[in-house]
């Protein structure tokens, strides 16, 4: 069996390594000129299965209407001449409700408690360095109000069976020395301690490398520009530089421009990109640098440490596909590594970073078949995409080869968009 994937960001090369293992002979496509360059290159670094939870929750949309006005805000809304947009944004809010957070939450915790299951499965096989660190994450509360509020989301953590601890200030600060510096700035913390690290581009370039080792097929700088149907089945992708390309199967792991390849052969996906940015920094001071990742509740900005290296991320922006990196875009998130470990890196060695997250308005990724037999999606994971790579990979693919996936796809497909 023939199997062409599109795209190499983290989602489609864990796909493609599962599809080989099962014996698949697999092409992966991409416009770039190597795996990880675009979503995957610079994101938090979060294996965030404690955080798993989607955007649209009761609350948001006024909690959204403060953070507009917050000096270093989390979100920024560009108010574009875009009905998909203002679409997908009442979808959203939609779903800002409580039966539906507790959907569609229970949906990404199943693929996300599935990623963190079979993951270290792949790094004892493959043996991969990709910075790694299996110390937790630290949700750091500035206000005894974050503090309190954080009980509700307690009680949910418990029923999806994920551990987590609740850290007073001391407590806090055991997990993290270098916070003993700005003790005055927080009253305690939320510590998830099933949460890893690691560098998601690393990561995805060496499992490139093991794939290719496989027989994956790896063919960079070619744009796709559709996807050909013929008889009622996907007949063959066409590239702007090779023409087409053909297989038995087929998977759409092209995150926010899913949209744009699919919706002409009549699947239309609320996936829009929610930009991010980020910084990475050097280390000059171990004691004072963060250990693991630590999440400013208040300016809702992660920071993690990648092996000698702080990244820094953060900022939700609804601006459409802009890619633009303006000169204070990365305000926000430099003030928050200066301000909680002020000693630890070099900002003025900072490498500014902004990347597009592949968002849902019900937070659950799009995966699984399609209404073509021979067509499967695997996007849509906001900002979870490198917590549910693995799983969502190795689930898609053993639908892909006609294995029994061992998690369930019911409300995963384009199903419940009506697709």
């Amino acid at each position: 069996m023939k199997v062409v994937v599109m795209g190499a960001g983290v989602i489609g090369v864990t796909t493609a390594w599962y599809l080989a293992k099962q014996g698949a002979e697999v092409v992966v496509l991409d416009r770039q000129l190597g795996p990880g360059l675009e979503t995957s290159y610079a994101n938090a670094g979060e294996l965030s299965y404690g955080m798993t939870s989607p955007w649209a929750a009761p609350g948001i949309p006024v909690k959204a209407l403060k953070w507009l006005f917050m000096k270093r805000r989390p979100l920024f809304i560009w108010p574009l001449i875009s009905p998909t947009m203002w679409m997908w944004s009442a979808q959203m809010i939609r779903n800002c409700n409580d039966e539906s957070y507790a959907i569609n939450k229970s949906r990404m915790v199943r693929v996300s408690n599935y990623s963190r299951d079979v993951m270290p499965e792949l790094i004892e096989e493959t043996g991969i360095d990709y910075d790694g660190r299996a110390q937790g994450t630290l949700q750091l509360f500035r206000t005894a109000k974050q503090m309190k509020g954080s009980r509700a989301d307690q009680e949910i953590l418990a029923q999806f069976d994920s551990p987590f601890e609740e850290l007073g200030r001391d407590a806090c600060i055991a997990v993290e020395p270098a916070l003993a510096e700005v003790r005055h700035k927080f009253v305690g913390g939320l510590r998830l301690t099933a949460d890893r690290t690691g560098d998601c581009r690393m990561f995805t370039i060496a499992l490139a490398e093991k794939a290719a080792e496989l027989g994956v097929q790896f063919q960079y700088g070619q744009s796709i520009r559709s996807i050909a149907i013929e008889n009622g089945r996907v007949a063959g992708v066409d590239t702007e530089m090779a023409g087409r390309i053909t297989g038995d199967k087929y998977v759409c792991a092209l995150g926010s421009y899913a949209p744009h390849l699919l919706k002409p052969i009549g699947l239309k996906l609320p996936v829009y990109p929610v930009k991010g940015y980020s910084v990475t920094l050097p280390v000059v001071d171990d004691a004072m640098a963060p250990q693991s990742t630590l999440m400013d509740e208040t300016h809702k900005v992660a920071i993690t440490r990648l092996g000698d290296r702080i990244r820094v991320a953060g900022t939700a922006e609804i601006a459409g596909y802009s890619n633009r990196l303006g000169p204070h875009a990365t305000d926000t998130v430099k003030h928050v590594i200066n301000d909680l470990f002020p000693k630890g890196g070099d900002l003025s060695q900072a490498e500014g970073w902004t990347g597009l997250r592949p968002m849902t308005p019900d937070g659950t990724p799009v995966l699984g078949g399609t209404r073509y037999d021979n067509l499967y999606l695997n996007t849509g994971h906001g900002t979870l995409g490198w917590t549910m790579a693995c799983g969502s990979g190795r689930a898609v693919a053993d639908l892909v080869v006609g294995k029994e996936p061992e998690i369930s796809f019911d409300g995963l497909t384009a199903a419940r968009y009506g697709q």
